[in-house]
């Protein structure tokens, strides 16, 4: 299976009606391994800024989550596992696995709690596998 298709088929999966807005699949190193066409032009100090908090939880909390042109307000998550945004009505999840982020962006009306679910069941299920 490639990566594109975890994205395709998995994260931008429908769930109770929404879908993601934008979803990606990112190496610890910033490649990219698979993304939909809406997900974000990021930079690479973007990435470099969130593996740092999964290692220093809460260093992004001062300067916010930052996707591109895109600032994120950081809110609760899982220490060294999970960090979640809000802007607005919209949001954004990463969950770190042992090689890489997966990342799923939100707009209304699906929930934060949604994209919680799509995007941690696949970093866990990736986890699993040892990826």
């Amino acid at each position: 299976m490639s990566w594109q298709s975890y994205i395709d088929d998995h994260l931008m999966c429908e769930i109770d009606g929404q879908r993601l807005t934008a979803a990606a699949i990112i190496g610890h190193d910033g490649s990219v391994w698979a993304q939909n066409d809406s997900f974000p032009q990021f930079k690479p100090e973007d990435i470099t800024a969130i593996m740092n908090d999964f290692t220093e939880p809460g260093s992004l909390a001062p300067t916010g989550l930052h996707l591109g042109a895109t600032k994120y307000m950081v809110i609760q998550g899982e220490p060294g596992a999970v960090i979640r945004g809000k802007l607005g009505s919209g949001g954004v999840t990463v969950k770190k696995t042992n090689m890489a982020l997966i990342v799923g962006i939100y707009e209304n009306p699906m929930t934060p709690g949604q994209c919680n679910m799509i995007v941690e069941k696949m970093g866990d299920y990736l986890v699993d596998q040892g990826m």
